[in-house]
Parts: structure tokens; sequence; C-alpha cells
């Protein structure tokens, strides 16, 4: 059984597709088979994590400006990119790490032209330094913590892995460009990983949703991190604090992690 937290928040507009059979552990779902093999079966049709643009759109347009260069990381079979497209963001690479995924949303989206799809890791953008205005993601860095159990205290190899994204994210930034994360995340547990001196940005937050609040987190490259950030970033690399009970927003390692926040 899903925590409240998720169990309570699977919206509408998932619609009925039925979902793959469960992996062994939720670690499995940071393995690009389990990616492959799920887009095999479900397709391009759009399924969307923490809710479609409608849901956000104030706070994300609040952050976009009339020619940007958007790279949406892990974009997986979301209609974000699309929907940027429709409102007038024309310049939109989006990159997924599956080639399954990438193959049906070129076939899918192939009458927008100004939408480019890409087979690319994250953890190696094969882009120039300040290529974008934004980077945005929704739901990726999420999917690379899933086999966390201890928000608290994430493991070295997962702080690692976020790490080597973010260090990618903040290169291919353009000076005064912005990195856009939307996550179930709340501050204390993703600031610590966001407020690193060496990404060269500021951090600020907002929410969206009424029952249950989601995050919409911004750092604008070339900006400084305020002192409070800086504590908290400082934070991130301290000893390990004794294990805590799992957080209700921390799927149990053997429940359905994507049914549980899809909405």
């Amino acid at each position: 059984m899903a925590p409240p937290s998720f169990r309570h928040h699977r919206a509408a507009g998932s619609g009925s597709m039925e979902l793959p059979r469960l992996p062994d552990s939720n670690g499995r779902y940071r393995d690009r088979c389990f990616w492959d093999s799920r887009y095999r079966e479900v397709g391009a049709a759009p399924a969307e994590w923490f809710g479609g643009l409608s849901c956000f759109r104030e706070q994300l347009e609040a952050e976009l400006r009339p020619g940007d260069r958007i790279l949406v990381l892990g974009c997986g079979n979301s209609a974000l990119s699309s929907d940027l497209f429709q409102l007038g963001y024309t310049d939109v690479t989006s990159i997924d790490y599956s080639p399954v995924c990438i193959a049906g949303m070129r076939a899918r989206y192939a009458q927008c032209q100004g939408l480019q799809w890409v087979v690319m890791d994250a953890q190696d953008l094969a882009f120039a330094d300040g290529t974008f205005d934004v980077v945005l993601e929704k739901g990726t860095l999420d999917s690379m913590m899933v086999a966390e159990t201890d928000p608290w205290n994430v493991s070295p190899e997962t702080t690692a892995l976020l790490d080597q994204v973010l260090k990618e994210v903040s290169r291919v930034l353009r000076p005064g460009g912005r990195f856009i994360s939307i996550t179930f995340a709340q501050p204390h547990f993703r600031k610590r990983h966001y407020a690193q001196p060496t990404y060269g940005w500021s951090l600020r937050h907002s929410t969206y949703g009424s029952d249950f609040h989601y995050f919409l987190y911004v750092m604008c490259k070339g900006q400084e991190l305020s002192p409070a950030d800086l504590a908290l970033g400082r934070r991130l690399h301290e000893l390990p604090c004794p294990a805590r009970p799992p957080s209700v927003l921390q799927a149990l390692d053997s429940e359905d992690y994507l049914s549980a926040i899809e909405l």
C-alpha cells in the first residue's frame, strides 16, 4: 500500500493504461532496461508526474523568456515539451537515456519542427558550455533517488550521481540561465543538494497544488547563494545522522513507485 501522501494524489489524467510488471526493487527504476521495457509497453501517450503544465504554468512561465533555448532532462513520455512548444517556446531540446522513449516521442511529435529529441544521459551532456537559457526537469532527479530509504541520509553513491548531473546542468547553462526542478521533495531534503557553491547559482522555490504541495526550485546561474542556503549546503557533507523512520514521502521498496506519483 502506498503512503497516504502518494495514494491520495494520483489524480485523473494518467489514463487507464496498464503499467508494466513491477521490478524486483525500486532501485531498478534507475536502470535503462526497465525504462526501455516500460516505453515498449505504454508507448508515447502522455503520462505526467506531479501534474501537467496547467498545474504549474504560472510559476513556470514567470521564469521563461521569449526565445529561450530550453533543455528538458529525462523527458520520458510527458507532454511538457510539446505543451511549451504550443505556448510559443519553440526551441526545446528534450533528452532521455531510453532510445525506445526518444523514438516514440519523435514519431508522436514529428509535426513540431522546433522540438528536438535526443538520446542522452543527463550525467554526460553532449552540449557546449553555455548552450541553454533554461534547463528543466520534472521528476528525473526523483527517479534517481527512489532507492533511498532515508531522505535525511542519502547514500554517497546517489549524492555523487546527483552532483554529476547538477555539474553538467550548470555547465550547459549560460550566465543568467535558470535551472528549474519540479519535484515532490521538500526543501529540507532537496535544497542541500542544490545549494552547493560549485554550481555557481542562487536558489529559491515556490509550491503548487492544493491538498498536496509539490515544489518548483529555481536556480539562477551567476547569482550567489544566500548565507542560509550556503549553511544548508554544507550539511550535505556532514557525518550521517542516526537512522530515522522512513519518510511518508519515500516509497517502500516493494511498492509501485510510479503508480504512486503519476498524475
